[in-house]
């Protein structure tokens, strides 16, 4: 059973909860649920709030995958060379400069809040352009990928994976006789499927299974998340060298292949596990 919370209400009125699902950010609401918890230990919180506000801020959400430095028989998994920019865009061009970043540049906001505006991104083409960008920023090289990225919805320990369309490639042509800011609201969306396009197959093909799950599983332990999902690429020409651009907290599972079920089976196994827990500390 799904009980809406009520936020008018003091947490502790309402309930008893098995669960508290949540995807709301800010201090007094962490507050009220880290207060709870203190007094509910039995309860789940899905998911811790301090785990969430990692994800608010796209430095701080792929250092884990840089720390990780992911590689095995099946690929390796790393994230494009970036770099932030807190303020002052006539200091961009010196910092790309610096930091050794080739063109074209995809330019994020910084914080993530799950407006539509956190989710747009721009292509910068060359330096004069890099001014007309509005800080706070993460600026990333631009890896060609085949124009298709892959969506890994993660729920507990099971992974769905979707391919979706993406940036389409840049050829060197391009960077030259291209100027200016291109500006794109939310690349990847449900309209945007491509898991039933005529696609190259050294494109289309999906990350090894193996790969996905011990990344998963490594980034479910270092984020403390159970509810994300994670956007991966594969650089255009090189099979097995793959880079995370993104990191969701709870996404829109809608989207994902059978996610009624798969989050039913979810939520009754955290139930089991905690009861079997109880009984067997009785």
């Amino acid at each position: 059973m799904f009980v809406a919370i009520d936020q008018n209400r003091p947490l502790s009125d309402q309930g008893p909860f098995d669960i508290v699902l949540h995807k709301l950010t800010g201090k007094e609401w962490r507050q009220i649920l880290e207060d709870y918890w203190e007094k509910h230990p039995e309860v789940t919180v899905l998911d811790p709030p301090g785990a969430i506000q990692h994800l608010n801020n796209r430095q701080s959400m792929l250092q884990d995958v840089a720390d990780l430095n992911l590689s095995d028989c099946y690929g390796r998994v790393g994230v494009p060379k970036q770099l932030v920019i807190t303020k002052d865009p006539s200091s961009i061009t010196h910092a790309v400069d610096r930091a050794g970043l080739t063109f074209p540049i995809v330019a994020k906001p910084l914080v993530v809040d799950g407006s539509a505006k956190s989710h747009e991104l721009s292509l910068a083409f060359d330096q004069y352009s890099l001014s007309m960008l509005e800080p706070p920023l993460v600026l990333q090289e631009f890896v060609n990928h085949g124009g298709v990225l892959f969506k890994v919805y993660i729920v507990g320990e099971a992974i769905k994976v979707v391919r979706r369309f993406s940036l389409p490639d840049v050829d060197e042509s391009q960077v030259l006789n291209n100027a200016g800011v291109f500006r794109f609201p939310r690349v990847s969306c449900a309209a945007a499927s491509a898991d039933d396009a005529d696609l190259d197959p050294a494109v289309a093909e999906l990350p090894p299974r193996p790969l996905l799950e011990r990344l998963a599983k490594e980034l479910r332990w270092r984020l403390g998340l159970r509810l994300f999902n994670i956007d991966i690429i594969r650089k255009h020409g090189i099979r097995d060298q793959y880079y995370v651009i993104d990191i969701n907290y709870f996404p829109g599972y809608g989207k994902m292949p059978g996610y009624e079920q798969i989050f039913t089976d979810f939520l009754l196994s955290l139930m089991k596990s905690k009861y079997k827990r109880r009984s067997s500390n009785s």
